[in-house]
């Protein structure tokens, strides 16, 4: 039986530590799908679309058993359309853990056959959030080595600021 994972998140944008985690989980999974929420509870910077295209490009290097998807909803479902047993959460600091517990277990009372699975963030990324990097691709900083290349270049795109 092979072990496949959905690692959920909105990526708006993916950062090197969202990264980081899907690289990890992809050696420890047979299939690893990385899914790309569509929040109505949220105002994206990038449309599924383009975060899809963003994150294809940045872990076209991992492999052939990791692929990109949009979903909308429940991530149970997600992780039930593609046959999942796994969700990959990151974690970044003992902050993150409480809320992360609490979705962990309403997944699993929605979904008893799916495990969520915590893979703690390298510690070089610890402090990086999406929203972090929008705020500072937005006011001109550099952000070369918080998000991959191609996230780099669409959020200099945006924010009209040189590379």
């Amino acid at each position: 039986m092979s072990r496949v994972a959905v690692f959920p998140g909105s990526f708006d944008p993916m950062t090197n530590a969202h990264l980081d985690v899907a690289r990890r989980a992809a050696t420890l999974f047979d299939r690893l799908v990385v899914g790309v929420l569509n929040n109505p509870r949220k105002s994206p910077l990038f449309t599924v679309d383009e975060r899809i295209a963003q994150i294809q490009e940045a872990v076209a290097d991992f492999g052939v058993n990791v692929e990109v998807a949009g979903f909308d909803g429940l991530t149970v479902e997600f992780a039930r359309r593609h046959e999942a047993g796994f969700i990959v959460r990151g974690l970044r600091a003992v902050s993150d853990f409480e809320a992360e517990l609490q979705m962990a277990h309403t997944n699993r009372k929605l979904q008893p056959g799916v495990d969520t699975v915590f893979l703690m963030s390298a510690l070089d990324y610890g402090y990086l959030s999406s929203s972090l990097a929008k705020e500072v691709a937005q006011f001109g900083g550099e952000i070369a080595g918080m998000v991959p290349d191609p996230v780099a270049v669409a959020l200099r795109t945006r924010f009209s600021t040189p590379g």
